[in-house]
């Protein structure tokens, strides 16, 4: 009996692992350089309303100047103080990607083009952040951000109630000035002025959302401090390099952002291109990193990224539904597309940058220079392919 039992934990884990191994190889993770292209037929995917998926994108090309400087400060000329800190450049036509089971079964535009991706960039940063909660930099998402960061950065009442969830999810109102940047004076209300902004009555930190650069680049500012190291390099050991991104993506900060840590001058990156700055970076790598979160932070069997912090990352914040750590939630909410799933996540960006993610369907849409405001068409147009 006693035989016949270990002959039978025998097989059983022989051929466990078996199909343990079968079930892996069945992601596809494209090497460097490499992507492998399939037909969207082979996914039973009528190829025909995917074309016209990919055409409603290049015929819907974002409507704002091609000069991305002088589109910053178009865009944002009702801010009182702003200015051009980082560098700019000059943007492409329409491009996107869309990837399903890893890999390429569409693509227009020039996907190998370096771009500004704006606030897809803050995906990029709360990333870091995992990072650190992953390798126990930061203990709890929870903590009071001052007990890590004392240089007066957080100092004052309301400022020491912040936590690093509070920034992650921009709900800290935190108040001050860094790199010049006010943040009263960053998208202020379309009501009133200086004076209204300047002297307004703060928020309890985690009760309202408002998007604000200038609290995003304290994060960046934060997490360089915890790290040590720049955030550009900490994401090129971390995950880029192991993901088999170019080498061709930059991540800035501004003119004046350059503190001294451990004696040397490293410069803190912008969490945005609103004034500048952010990640510079090409279609095909969006794509990758997309296909990261898609696989819960593993990446051909190496935990990268702990798949804990996605499913935090992911979550319906307090102050706003549709938005978690950094990452735009398809929740019942001020910005729900309607008709697709409620399971969407996805980062978005100036100008129509967008990294979309449905783990349910195995797919990732990468797309640039879409009119903000035909996402949700477009993105319908994709699933219609389906």
């Amino acid at each position: 009996m006693k035989f016949i039992l270990i002959r039978i934990y025998f097989f059983v884990a022989l051929f466990g692992n078996v199909f343990h191994s079968a079930t892996a190889q069945q992601a596809y993770f494209p090497e460097r350089g490499n992507w492998e292209e399939k037909s969207p037929t082979e996914f039973k995917i009528n190829a025909q309303k995917l074309q016209e998926a990919v055409q409603f994108a290049l015929d819907h090309e974002y409507s704002g100047s091609k000069d991305l400087r002088e589109a910053i400060v178009k865009g944002f000329i009702r801010e009182p103080y702003h200015k051009i800190l980082g560098p700019t450049k000059k943007r492409g036509g329409p491009a996107g990607l869309i990837i399903k089971d890893g890999y390429i079964i569409s693509k227009w535009g020039d996907v190998d083009r370096i771009d500004m991706t704006f606030s897809v960039t803050k995906s990029y940063l709360s990333t870091m952040a995992g990072l650190a909660v992953d390798n126990k930099l930061i203990h709890s998402v929870d903590d009071y951000t001052y007990t890590t960061i004392w240089d007066h950065t957080f100092d004052g009442k309301h400022n020491k109630k912040i936590t690093w969830r509070h920034l992650l999810t921009q709900s800290s109102d935190w108040s001050g000035q860094l790199w010049g940047g006010y943040d009263w004076a960053d998208r202020p209300p379309r009501e009133g002025g200086i004076d209204d902004w300047k002297f307004r009555k703060l928020n309890e930190p985690g009760t309202v959302f408002e998007y604000n650069d200038v609290r995003v680049n304290v994060l960046a500012y934060s997490l360089l401090h915890v790290w040590r190291t720049p955030l550009p390099q900490v994401l090129k050991e971390k995950i880029m390099n192991p993901i088999g991104a170019s080498t061709t993506w930059r991540w800035y900060g501004y003119d004046n952002s350059w503190v001294a840590v451990d004696g040397i001058n490293m410069q803190s990156v912008s969490g945005g291109g609103h004034s500048g700055g952010g990640l510079f970076i090409n279609t095909l790598d969006h794509a990758r990193f997309g296909l990261l979160f898609l696989n819960n932070g593993n990446w051909n069997g190496t935990q990268l990224l702990s798949k804990e912090w996605i499913i935090e990352a992911i979550k319906p914040s307090q102050a706003n539904p549709n938005y978690g750590f950094m990452w735009w939630l398809n929740q019942k909410g001020s910005r729900h597309w309607e008709g697709l799933p409620e399971h969407l996540y996805y980062a978005a960006g100036f100008g129509g940058n967008f990294i979309v993610i449905d783990q349910k369907q195995n797919l990732v849409v990468v797309t640039r220079w879409l009119e903000p405001n035909k996402i949700d068409e477009f993105m319908t147009k994709v699933y219609n392919a389906f």
